[in-house]
């Protein structure tokens, strides 16, 4: 009884590791999947924090132009979240992470790629009591980045205040007449 398992070991060496033959399995190099290649970083010296139609919502862009981002604050109470949307191609079924950095805070925020109904895009939501939304409330600029998406460089706003702290009383969103830059 001892040579089987002797003979079980001797076998087993003479196995190949298991990643070294995906090639003969069938798995192809081409058929790995790949990243879009990255895209550059927009310029955002004349975008603007907005209110959008919808109540709760701000389009951060250039107006006139396709926004860049949006932030809506979805739910009330406890259920109170901020949904963010980058407005740029994502690749199908992906995900990533959005950095915001900004006013001595950093927000981490999973995103994955939506179906909007007409593209992939960037979406992700954190709950409206998240203390690192405070990257969003100074007086300071705030850069979004989701990786290969580029960097958005957004000038602060008392909008984006004025909707994370709506969002987090239950409150609702007042829209001033005039978007401030």
């Amino acid at each position: 009884m001892r040579i089987a398992p002797a003979l079980l070991l001797l076998l087993a060496a003479c196995q190949p590791p298991a990643a070294d033959d995906y090639l003969e399995r069938g798995l192809a190099k081409d058929d790995l999947p790949q990243a879009s290649a990255p895209i550059p970083s927009p310029d955002t010296t004349e975008a603007i924090w907005a209110p959008a139609k919808q109540p709760k919502r701000l389009l951060f862009g250039v107006p006139g132009e396709t926004p860049l981002l949006a932030m809506q604050c979805e739910g009330t109470g406890e259920k109170a979240k901020l949904t963010f949307t980058r407005f740029v191609r994502a690749d199908r079924e992906a995900q990533a992470m959005m950095a915001l950095v900004g006013n001595f805070h950093a927000l981490r925020l999973p995103v994955d790629s939506t179906w909007n109904g007409r593209a992939w895009l960037w979406q992700g939501s954190v709950a409206a009591d998240n203390p690192d939304l405070e990257a969003l409330t100074g007086t300071r600029e705030v850069e979004a980045t989701v990786p290969g998406a580029g960097t958005l460089v957004m000038a602060p706003s008392p909008l984006t205040r004025e909707l994370i702290d709506a969002c987090r009383s239950g409150a609702e969103a007042t829209a001033p007449a005039q978007p401030a830059r």
